[in-house]
């Protein structure tokens, strides 16, 4: 692939992004790519070492702020003429509602990815007071074999549960991670 083909599939991919941004990353790109030029590889083989298009876009949407895609969306591209504002006031009682319910329906879907998370550790906790109670249950009642045997059992359930506990945070970290990441590809790449 030659530079300039390289830079304009980069461009086209970055639509997402204000413009000054795209000048400053193709600038950045064009820079790198003679650099290495300077240091005796090829064009080809310059581009080669800096990875696909793609690869450059997944680390563009993974390095910038979900807020900087989110600015250069919500910013107006033009003035908003009395005809369209009139029609925002008079829809109010409709989009508003609806605008109310969307969002709704984003924040029941994030806390989905963190349910299972959530659940675990209440179980976790509900073994660690078993615990506690059978343990405070032997000292009370004088030892009965069966409150140490339920404690004995639950500490080991506690214990087995603290794994799962991570395993669920980590999971749901990286779920959220890579839904926010494609999300920002999808702005990034718009028009595609």
């Amino acid at each position: 692939m030659t530079k300039e083909k390289f830079l304009s599939e980069l461009r086209r991919r970055l639509k997402g992004l204000p413009r000054e941004d795209i000048d400053s990353r193709i600038d950045f790109y064009s820079e790198m790519i003679d650099d290495r030029i300077e240091n005796g590889l090829t064009e080809e083989e310059a581009i080669e070492e800096i990875g696909s298009v793609d690869d450059v876009v997944a680390q563009i949407a993974k390095d910038t702020p979900f807020m900087h895609f989110v600015k250069e969306k919500v910013r107006p591209k033009r003035k908003i003429s009395a005809v369209e504002i009139v029609l925002l006031v008079v829809g109010f009682p409709l989009w508003f509602p609806l605008a109310c319910m969307a969002c709704a329906l984003v924040f029941v879907a994030y806390m989905l990815m963190w349910v299972g998370v959530i659940v675990t550790y209440a179980i976790e906790a509900a073994l660690i007071a078993t615990v506690i109670a059978g343990v405070v249950a032997i000292f009370v009642t004088g030892f009965n074999p069966a409150y140490l045997g339920i404690s004995m059992v639950a500490l080991g359930l506690a214990m087995v549960m603290a794994f799962a506990c991570i395993a669920a945070t980590k999971g749901s970290f990286r779920l959220t991670k890579r839904v926010l990441l494609s999300i920002k590809k999808k702005i990034l790449t718009r028009g595609e």
